[in-house]
């Protein structure tokens, strides 16, 4: 008993015994230049695959063969068929995609590579698959077949190339009566088959089911091939009478039809055989006829004329053409019985629904081929692009529905959710087709920034399925997303807020960050170019490049150097001493001669604020400005030219660096005893970092009143919702500062609060 296998128009061998490349039909629709790159293809793969053999035993060459004939029987164009040839070349070359751009060009070389990387992606999941045949998906299985849908889409003839490739496989084992492995017949019924049935393919879908029907379950299936071949002579007679009866009383009608006697397929059988507890004798469609007429009046005609036969069952009625499937399937279905009360199922369809039927995706790519000159009577108007980027998102969406139904079927077959492997993503389409994966709820600013980043930061609006949205408009898996974007500009702050639901995704998230984080290094550079600009103004250095002084100073470029000064992390002092000339080296006998003869009390009372000279008497102190220590800070001294001992906190950046270069100058310091009275006041510099909000400076400058520490002087700097405030407060005591410190760090807003 044949199973209906799929029979591509007869091709007569060549004289090495292979079936012809390129037909009479191929030549007839105007595809010379496609057919030539299929014989082209061939005559290049034919060396590479001569004498060579898959792992399943099938000559590489008769494989490329059969799969080019199947891509021809389901109507793929020759320029697809001479894809296949390469893909398997491909395996035996060393830089395929390289070599077969430059002999076929860039389209060919992509489409090698996408199915090269789906096929090791589907080798990876048949790894998970095991031996049962009827259980359910693994979960590692599903988020393959996610990765095969993402393959798929990047260019949809990796669909027919895979489709076809599998089937022709399964035909190597039937015909070597050879033992197929389970787990590539069991990924053959539970993804490839289910694919090809969203995708409309009737004709792969059906040969795929009941191949790997065979295998899987041999002897149910040869129960049900004995069952039907022990009435086969009786059944085909019978279906040749009807077939004659149905033509007649449609010719008499004046319908022009053909009617054929169409096989059932024996998974479809088993199928309804175990769906509805049925036997063989009571599955209605073992005989079934198909009828094509003209148009669709025609269908409705020819159903009444059939009904006007034989009595119809009610229930068996179907009408797909007022309300077609999902994957664009158009008939009609119903069911009669004869004279003798056996059921015969007829299908009433116009030639393009069969078309659609037999062919499925394939008619698409057929039609994206033929370019402006149009191809098969479909000629391409002005909106050519459009309407096959209609196409592509038609089919797309198939696929985004075989996902769901794969998942939902999984799910009620393990009694496991798996929805958190699909809930979490969504797929929708650019204008030209193009699927995007963006994480469930991304909005349009996502859908941006997915594109490209420039794309990102000057969105302004989106149409989504040609409606305006707004931008923090959930998205959903199917719809048509553009972009309307303006020529400069950047984000709002607003979409880093989480709440508003601008942004969902983290790759966007971080993009916008990297965009003010850029602004904000931008106004710091500018603030440190501005003042070592107007420094070297006042030393009448002007002249001097800014990239040398920054090199001669140690930075790798001038940003650099403006960066660290605009932060406060510089001072300008040491810029100021570079820019001066250095003085003539005195002896240090010479400076101590310099101090001042005064006792100890005097000495106390001097700018010097109580500091000692460890060994010395009597000579000049003062603290350093840039880092105005306090009692108890640690300190040391640093001989100065002309102005005696400068007392330095010990971890001030300026005492290190000059204290690196000049260690000879360092003197031992501390403090003397009027230093820590009660009535010794010291200048010291606070810096707050604060969130900006009214009341701030009010509440900082309460605490430190309370705790007896003089505001001095003040400077506030904003910076979008940022503030900084550096205070110079009087204290007597660093250490009493740093808890009114840790007591400003308390008041709402504030995020650090630290000594300069």
């Amino acid at each position: 008993m044949k199973t209906g296998l799929l029979n591509p128009t007869p091709l007569t061998p060549d004289a090495m015994g292979h079936a012809p490349i390129v037909d009479l039909m191929d030549m007839a629709t105007g595809h010379a230049e496609s057919a030539a790159l299929l014989v082209k293809a061939r005559a290049f793969a034919e060396p590479l695959l001569q004498n060579e053999r898959f792992e399943t035993g099938e000559e590489a060459l008769a494989h490329a063969d059969g799969v080019s004939l199947i891509l021809h029987g389901i109507g793929a164009p020759p320029s697809l068929r001479g894809v296949a040839y390469l893909v398997y070349a491909s395996q035996y070359l060393t830089q395929p995609e390289e070599i077969i751009g430059r002999a076929f060009g860039p389209d060919e070389a992509a489409l090698v590579a996408y199915t090269r990387k789906l096929v090791q992606v589907q080798r990876n999941t048949r790894d998970t698959l095991g031996d049962d045949a009827d259980g359910p998906l693994a979960a590692e299985q599903i988020e393959r077949i996610r990765k095969m849908l993402l393959a798929f889409s990047r260019d949809l003839r990796v669909v027919l190339l895979r489709l076809a490739s599998r089937l022709q496989t399964l035909r190597y084992y039937a015909e070597s009566k050879q033992p197929c492995p389970r787990a590539l017949a069991r990924e053959s019924m539970q993804v490839f088959a289910p694919l090809a049935n969203r995708l409309g393919i009737w004709q792969i879908k059906w040969e795929l089911e009941d191949l790997s029907f065979r295998f899987l379950q041999p002897d149910v299936y040869r129960s049900i091939a004995k069952g039907l071949d022990e009435k086969r002579v009786e059944r085909e007679q019978h279906i040749e009478r009807i077939r004659q009866q149905l033509l007649h009383a449609l010719a008499d009608a004046g319908l022009p039809a053909q009617v054929q006697g169409r096989p059932k397929h024996l998974y479809s059988i088993w199928k309804k055989m175990k769906g509805k507890q049925l036997t063989l004798d009571k599955v209605f469609d073992v005989r079934a006829l198909r009828v094509i007429v003209e148009d669709v009046p025609a269908c409705y005609a020819a159903l009444s004329r059939a009904h006007e036969l034989w009595s119809p069952i009610p229930e068996a009625f179907k009408d797909y053409i007022a309300k077609p499937k999902p994957n664009g399937y158009q008939s009609l279905h119903t069911v009669v019985r004869d004279e003798q009360g056996r059921s015969i199922e007829i299908q009433i369809r116009t030639q393009a629904m069969h078309d659609h039927a037999e062919s499925g995706v394939a008619a698409h790519w057929a039609y994206k081929e033929a370019g402006t000159k149009g191809y098969a009577g479909v000629q391409a108007a002005g909106d050519f692009e459009s309407r096959v980027a209609e196409a592509r998102k038609t089919v797309l969406r198939q696929l985004l529905a075989w996902e769901r139904d794969l998942a939902a079927a999984d799910d009620a077959a393990s009694g496991e959710a798996h929805r958190g492997l699909f809930d979490d993503r969504i797929y929708v389409f650019t204008p030209g087709g193009e699927i995007i994966d963006l994480p469930a709820g991304a909005s349009p600013v996502d859908f941006a920034y997915t594109l490209h980043t420039n794309l990102g930061h000057r969105c302004r609006g989106a149409r989504v399925d040609g409606a305006m949205v707004p931008l923090n408009t959930p998205l959903q898996s199917g719809q048509t997303v553009e972009i309307v974007s303006v020529k400069e500009g950047g984000p709002s702050l607003d979409w880093l807020n989480a709440e508003l639901g601008y942004i969902r995704s983290p790759r966007a998230r971080s993009k916008v960050r990297a965009w003010f984080n850029a602004l904000a290094q931008q106004a710091t550079i500018a603030r440190g170019r501005d003042a070592v600009e107007k420094l070297l103004q006042r030393e009448g250095k002007t002249a001097i490049k800014l990239e040398d002084l920054a090199s001669n100073l140690g930075f790798r470029n001038a940003e650099a150097l403006f960066d660290v000064v605009g932060k406060d992390e510089y001072s300008l002092r040491n810029i100021e001493q570079y820019l001066r000339p250095a003085a003539p080296e005195q002896d240090p006998d010479e400076l101590i001669a310099q101090k001042l003869a005064r006792s100890d009390t005097s000495r106390m009372g001097g700018e010097g604020k109580g500091v000692l000279v460890v060994g010395m008497d009597s000579l000049l102190t003062q603290l350093a400005r840039c880092c105005k220590p306090a009692p108890p800070d640690a300190i040391d001294g640093y001989v100065t030219r002309g102005k005696g001992v400068a007392v330095h906190r010990l971890d001030c950046v300026n005492f290190r660096q000059m204290s690196a270069k000049e260690p000879e100058r360092v003197i031992p310091v501390a403090w003397g005893r009027q230093a820590m009275a009660e009535n010794a006041h010291y200048a010291v510099d606070v810096l707050i970092e604060a969130h900006d909000r009214s009341g701030l400076l009010r509440d900082v400058c309460d605490v430190l009143a309370q705790g007896k520490s003089h505001v001095l002087s003040m400077h506030s700097q904003a910076v979008r919702d940022r503030v900084t405030i550096t205070l110079t407060v009087q204290t007597s005591d660093s250490a009493r500062l740093q808890s009114l410190l840790a007591k400003v760090l308390q008041i709402s807003g504030v995020l650090r609060a630290r000594r300069k």
